[in-house]
């Protein structure tokens, strides 16, 4: 049995003869290979048009920031995944990818519906604050964290989601989403009583956004980005090995809440 949609089965996105490879209707070694960058063909590849100039630079900059952020729990699973095994380097860069959720690196789309709600709102009457000010308050009565805003280590700010915000604004793209990720901002510090500074997620989010990256690629980004990052450690790895003592550092640090079985 054959499901999905029925007619005649396609892909556009690349196709191969003997001498020659056509992606998404372009040479590759005769025009794409000679003048787009990664990040250019990332972004054709997708979409099937090259990016514009504010896109590609801040597709650059959003894949730049979220690379690498030291040891975090998809590097670790990364180097003791390579330790165990290291002729495979693809089943670590796996172990690695399969850890960005969205608690950590992956809350692209959570941050872009929150900013389509708060727009929404603005769009059927209310006042932006007003708008940003509701949907915290309701995140809050309900006791779900606010995508995109709070960070463990970075605070009173995070430096990767300022860099981006005043960059969109020097470049003159910064746009609704932008004021929309603000808006929140401060409604958050209201609602929750505190700062929730605004993180390198929300605001990916938003400078993408308004300058018309589509949501798919949005999505790719963190994971994108962080291969090149595990690719990073597991070269590391492989000079100065550390993930065994990562893996018996955890050991030691739980304690075990059984009684101890004896023969």
């Amino acid at each position: 049995m054959v499901s999905g949609k029925r007619g005649v089965a396609a892909t556009a996105i690349s196709a191969a003869r003997a001498d020659a490879i056509s992606i998404r209707g372009r040479s590759l070694a005769g025009d794409l290979m000679r003048r787009l960058s990664f990040t250019d063909y990332f972004f054709f590849l997708v979409t099937g048009r090259e990016p514009s100039p504010a896109q590609r630079e801040f597709l650059d900059m959003s894949l730049i920031a979220i690379a690498e952020h030291g040891l975090t729990p998809s590097a670790q699973a990364a180097r003791m995944t390579y330790a165990a095994d290291p002729a495979a380097l693809q089943g670590a860069v796996a172990a690695g990818v399969l850890g960005c959720g969205t608690v950590i690196l992956g809350a692209a789309r959570l941050c872009g519906e929150l900013l389509r709600e708060t727009l929404r709102r603005e769009d059927a009457g209310a006042s932006l604050d007003d708008a940003a000010l509701g949907v915290a308050h309701e995140y809050r009565a309900a006791k779900r964290p606010l995508p995109g805003f709070g960070h463990p280590l970075h605070k009173p700010v995070d430096p990767r989601a300022r860099a981006m915000i005043a960059q969109a604004k020097t470049r003159g793209v910064a746009g609704r989403a932008v004021a929309a990720a603000l808006a929140l901002e401060t409604a958050a510090a209201e609602a929750w009583g505190k700062p929730l500074p605004m993180n390198v997620s929300m605001t990916i989010a938003a400078v993408l956004a308004d300058v018309g990256v589509p949501e798919t690629i949005v999505r790719g980004v963190p994971i994108l980005a962080r291969t090149a990052g595990l690719l990073a450690h597991l070269a590391e790895e492989d000079e100065t090995p550390i993930g065994f003592r990562l893996a018996a550092a955890a050991e030691a640090a739980i304690g075990h809440s059984a009684p101890f079985g004896e023969v």
